[in-house]
């Protein structure tokens, strides 16, 4: 059976994601992370990134990850490009050039906006008040500039980032950007990757697994 390894309120969510799209069966860990802790190792304490049974699973500390018939994955976008292809359907890519967009995506994802998009996440929503930079914000939000208007453009064609359907590229996608719709401008300039992304939100699974976040603790 797929385990997955992680809360709801981390990149566990895109594999959670996933797995509701794809209507499989799961098992799911909770592990949260251990800053959210004051002491992680307790006895009482939940299982989390510092749990010696976790760190079994990915010594590198961190969520989420995935075991399924032998095969441990860490990386949210590595474990949602392999359940993609290991279940099938409309998801996963149809041939080895739709299977190597989808590998340039999940990358660019990570390399081009992801490092901007959670900065975001950080500094206009996560972090305490004080501890908030205006000057990082305002660098997260200038650099992602031009890699939205990038996307804008890949989205032109057919409204998806690959073939003419809803994939596992627009799913990783889309968790990477949404890090960023706390700053509306960027989506204004890009009309295209506004509708896009609210069209993967309207999406079942997606509306389940933000109930699911969002009946988890803060």
């Amino acid at each position: 059976m797929l385990t997955i390894y992680g809360c709801f309120r981390s990149r566990a969510s895109r594999n959670i994601w996933l797995a509701y799209e794809l209507g499989v069966d799961f098992k799911h860990i909770p592990v949260i992370q251990a800053g959210r802790l004051a002491d992680p190792l307790a006895t009482t304490a939940p299982i989390n990134t510092k749990s010696p049974e976790f760190l079994k699973v990915n010594p590198n500390g961190l969520i989420p990850a995935m075991e399924m018939d032998g095969l441990v994955l860490a990386e949210s976008l590595a474990i949602n490009l392999f359940m993609a292809k290991k279940f099938g359907g409309d998801l996963a890519p149809r041939d080895l050039n739709e299977d190597a967009l989808m590998t340039q995506w999940a990358i660019w994802a990570m390399t081009e906006a992801e490092i901007h998009t959670i900065q975001i996440l950080y500094h206009k929503v996560m972090f305490p008040e004080a501890a908030r930079d205006p000057a990082r914000l305002a660098e997260a939000v200038a650099a992602l500039a031009r890699p939205f208007r990038v996307l804008d453009e890949a989205l032109a064609a057919t409204g998806y980032l690959v073939g003419s359907r809803f994939t596992v590229a627009d799913l990783n996608m889309a968790e990477v950007i949404r890090y960023a719709q706390p700053v509306p401008e960027l989506f204004e300039a890009a009309p295209r990757v506004k509708a896009w992304l609210a069209a993967c939100q309207a999406r079942p699974a997606f509306q389940k697994m933000v109930a699911g976040r969002n009946a988890e603790p803060a």
